[in-house]
């Protein structure tokens, strides 16, 4: 999972910029699981842009792994504005967005939702007051399929 999530990060590193300090806390001791990786990669991919876009620039992204239960538990939280409460039971709709025409789909948040759920039968769900979003994708740690990658 952490390589997954490396690779995620070198590959945005540039959108990034130099403003947002990434903080990894990672739990070494968490086994190795079997997923989808290129799956899971869009995943990480769509959270982390979104939390940069929300920062717009300056802040603190923190990744952070750990266990919960039966459970591997991803934390992608940022420092931005935060989630305005009268969208937040919208957020997961295919085609919704918060970006300007020409900037977002609308397609990031449902297609990790069904990667996350349906995918690997797992959950996706986020908290989010101005300057502490998180978004937390929990994963089961026994297969969810048998064809996923280790």
């Amino acid at each position: 999972m952490h390589e997954l999530l490396d690779s995620t990060l070198l590959m945005l590193n540039r959108r990034i910029g130099d403003g947002i300090v990434v903080v990894e806390e990672y739990d070494r001791d968490l086994p190795p699981i079997p997923v989808h990786a290129a799956e899971l990669n869009q995943v990480w991919t769509n959270l982390i842009s979104n939390a940069v876009d929300a920062m717009d620039g300056h802040g603190t992204l923190t990744v952070r792994t750990s266990r919960d239960d039966d459970r591997l538990l991803v934390e992608i939280c940022d420092t931005g504005a935060g989630v305005p409460e009268e969208i937040k039971s919208r957020i997961f709709e295919p085609f919704f967005t918060t970006k300007p025409v020409g900037s977002g789909t609308g397609l990031g948040l449902d297609v990790s939702w069904r990667i996350v759920t349906e995918k690997h039968r797992g959950g996706l769900s986020f908290e989010s007051s101005p300057g502490d979003t998180r978004f937390r994708v929990r994963l089961p740690l026994a297969a969810a399929h048998p064809a996923a990658e280790q």
